[in-house]
C-alpha cells in the first residue's frame, strides 16, 4: 500500500479514537481528542501532498481519500448532536448530502469523467470544517477548569445555541444548494448512470 493510502487508512482508524476520547469524563482525554482530530486531518493534507508530489494516484486513492474526509467530519458532527451541541436534522441533511457528492465523484472518477469541484462548494466545505473545529476547540475549553474560571462567560457566549444554531444553518442551506448544483450540473452523467444500471447491455 502505497504512503498516501497508507495515511488515509490512518486517519479512518483515528476517527473512532477520536470520539472515543471526545466522550471520555476526563479532561485530558478531550483534550487529547482535539489532538487526534488535528493530526487526523493532517494527514488529510499530508498524503495529498504526496501524492501529488511523488504520483502516488490511484483510483483506490481517489475513492479512499475524500471518504476518509467524510468519515471523519460525520463523526465530530454526530458526536455534536449528541451532546447537545448543535440539531441532529441539520447534521443528518449535511452528511447524507456530503456522501452522495462523494459517491457521485467516485464514480465519475471510476469512469474517467472527474467532477470539478465550484467554488461554491469548496466556501461549504471551508465553512463545515471551520465550525467543526470552532466547536470542538470551544468545547474543550470549556471542560478545563482553568480556561472556564477566566474565560467562563466568554466561552459560553461563544457557544451559545443561537450562535452555533445560525452557523450550522448556514452550513445547511450551502449544503442543500451545492448538492442541487451538482446534481445538475452532472445529469447527463447521472442519466448515463441510470442506463447503466436499468440497460447494462448497451454498456461494456
Amino acid at each position: 500500500m502505497s504512503i498516501p493510502n497508507s495515511l488515509t487508512v490512518f486517519r479512518i482508524i483515528l476517527t473512532p479514537v477520536f470520539v472515543l476520547l471526545l466522550f471520555s469524563d476526563s479532561p485530558l482525554a478531550k483534550e487529547l481528542s482535539l489532538l487526534v482530530y488535528i493530526v487526523a486531518a493532517l494527514t488529510d493534507w499530508y498524503d495529498g501532498w504526496v501524492a501529488r508530489k511523488y504520483g502516488y494516484i490511484s483510483r483506490w486513492g481517489k475513492f479512499l481519500d475524500p471518504l476518509a474526509d467524510k468519515i471523519l467530519s460525520s463523526a465530530a458532527l454526530f458526536s455534536f448532536a449528541y451532546l447537545s451541541l448543535v440539531d441532529l436534522w441539520m447534521v443528518w441533511i449535511i452528511v447524507v448530502r456530503d456522501f452522495i457528492v462523494t459517491l457521485l465523484r467516485s464514480v465519475a472518477e471510476f469512469y474517467d469523467r472527474p467532477v470539478v469541484t465550484s467554488k461554491t462548494a469548496q466556501a461549504k466545505t471551508f465553512g463545515e470544517f471551520l465550525i467543526i473545529y470552532y466547536i470542538l476547540i470551544l468545547y474543550v475549553a470549556r471542560c478545563l477548569p482553568l480556561f472556564m474560571q477566566r474565560y467562563g462567560p466568554l466561552l459560553d457566549s461563544l457557544m451559545h445555541p443561537k450562535v452555533l444554531f445560525g452557523m450550522m444553518l448556514l452550513v445547511t442551506i450551502s449544503s442543500i444548494g451545492t448538492g442541487c448544483m451538482y446534481m445538475f450540473d452532472n445529469r447527463q452523467f447521472l442519466r448515463e448512470c441510470y442506463d447503466r444500471l436499468t440497460r447494462p447491455s448497451k454498456y461494456p
